[in-house]
């Protein structure tokens, strides 16, 4: 049986893995912004959103995950994501 202890290695673990990946996503979502800068394209795009909410949906659905807190992340790093390109977009 685990332990306590090991337990929660194990989510810190999880979180740290968590973290590494955000850092990763947001470094590439910022070259997405001085390419949308440099190219004179919107900081938020309606049909790309549209599409990731349907995407994590189902990615929630087929892993057991409640799609709503899916979707609840999904809204904060696409609204942390917009002001990192207009923040972008204002440097150009």
């Amino acid at each position: 049986m685990e332990t306590l202890e090991e337990m929660r290695k194990s989510i810190d673990n999880i979180d740290n893995a968590i973290v590494a990946m955000f850092a990763e996503r947001f470094k590439v979502t910022n070259r997405v912004g001085y390419y949308k800068a440099e190219n004179g394209l919107k900081s938020k795009d309606p049909k790309r959103e549209s599409e990731q909410y349907e995407r994590i949906h189902d990615l929630a659905e087929q892993y057991g995950l409640d799609p709503e807190f899916a979707l609840s992340y999904l809204k904060a790093v696409i609204a942390r994501v917009v002001k990192n390109h207009e923040d972008i977009g204002k440097t150009l």
